[in-house]
């Protein structure tokens, strides 16, 4: 019982219960049996008895006490006083029995302090079946035998599951038309961008990479286990990324060179490579703080950093080498490859910005100013 009861308040109100309980057994315990006769009463007419002899000396040295001074020294009477009987054989009368009313009143509180002990009993039962803490099981059988106890160890920690999309199952290259709408679109916004180039920046236009070949893509799309977006092939199918010159960085986005398609794949194959090595959870965000093989890379910063696309949701964003991603571009948000396409060839034109980034044209080189 002392287990199951931990309340402090719960064990007081057991205790207070118990002692009404016990007050009305002692209570109707004392009352005068039936048929004992009452105490006699004083009478009036009997003679008074004669005065005993004053004791020697007539008074003490420090004065005779008062009435008043002798009812402090009076003890008080207990409700648990002497026993019937004893009272009986010194001369005192039973005690007046309880009337109905006054019986009725303490069988009340009687019945009310065991109905509270009950109740507060069967409360606290309630609680410890309902909410008991389960002991603790351990995920490993445990032997109690002591000579096996030293060769017990701790499991070692799961390893972290790698990256699904990175491991692809095979595939057969398959070339896939691009949509005629898409290309024309496509072709649209790089007339404007090469016709700006070869105005302000020619010595950059010069590093627009040849047109790249469909079964390249699809080769590229089958080793990596994704598909590219159809506005990223047109884009590729007119200029397959840029190539490096003396002293000119290749043309690209937003101060990023744009990738070949190869240089597409072997940046993916590096990049699952050390993701690999970290290794990720099985819940992990993919579009979090870790590379996942789903993105598409196709432009490469100096520094390490690249652009990518998410190949499920089509938008742009941006990797750095620490491992964090962000799809929030150069503070604006792109939804798509074409809109990448479509914002540079606007801000070349109309010498606005991408973003907080503004292309310039420096000794007819293509320069990405951040403002």
């Amino acid at each position: 019982m002392r287990r199951l009861i931990t309340s402090r308040g719960l064990w007081l109100a057991l205790a207070a219960a118990g002692v009404v309980a016990a007050v009305l057994v002692i209570v109707r315990a004392r009352r005068r049996p039936a048929g004992l006769p009452r105490a006699p009463q004083d009478d009036a007419s009997a003679p008074a008895p004669t005065p005993e002899a004053a004791p020697w000396p007539p008074a003490p040295v420090l004065g005779v006490p008062t009435a008043e001074e002798l009812e402090r020294y009076v003890p008080r009477p207990s409700p648990f006083g002497r026993p019937a009987s004893r009272r009986l054989s010194q001369g005192g009368g039973p005690r007046e029995p309880l009337d109905g009313a006054g019986r009725r009143r303490l069988t009340r509180v009687g019945v009310a302090g065991l109905a509270l002990l009950v109740l507060a009993v069967a409360g606290q039962l309630l609680e410890s079946a309902v909410f008991a803490e389960e002991p603790f099981k351990q995920a490993t059988s445990v032997s109690s035998d002591p000579r096996t106890l030293h060769l017990q160890r701790e499991e070692p920690p799961a390893p972290p599951t790698p990256d699904a999309d990175c491991d692809p199952p095979r595939a057969v290259p398959r070339v896939r038309a691009v949509n005629p709408k898409v290309t024309r679109a496509v072709n649209r916004q790089w007339r404007r961008i090469e016709t700006w180039l070869r105005a302000h920046a020619p010595r950059s236009y010069r590093t627009l990479g040849r047109p790249g070949r469909p079964g390249t893509i699809a080769v590229a799309e089958a080793q990596m286990g994704v598909r590219f977006p159809d506005d990223l092939r047109a884009s590729l199918l007119r200029h397959d990324g840029g190539l490096d010159r003396a002293r000119v960085w290749g043309f690209g986005f937003l101060g990023a060179s744009a990738m070949s398609v190869r240089e597409i794949r072997d940046t993916w194959r590096e990049q699952c490579g050390l993701d690999a090595d970290e290794g990720t959870g099985p819940h992990a965000d993919p579009r979090g703080d870790r590379w996942d093989g789903r993105m598409i890379p196709f432009a490469a910063y100096e520094g390490g950093d690249r652009l990518v696309i998410d190949s499920v949701v089509r938008d742009i964003g941006e990797t750095d080498v620490e491992g964090g991603m962000s799809f929030d571009v150069g503070g604006m948000p792109l939804r798509s490859y074409y809109a990448l396409l479509k914002a540079t060839a606007d801000a070349m034109e109309n010498g606005g910005t991408v973003g907080y980034w503004k292309p310039e044209a420096v000794a007819g080189v293509l320069e990405w100013r951040l403002v």
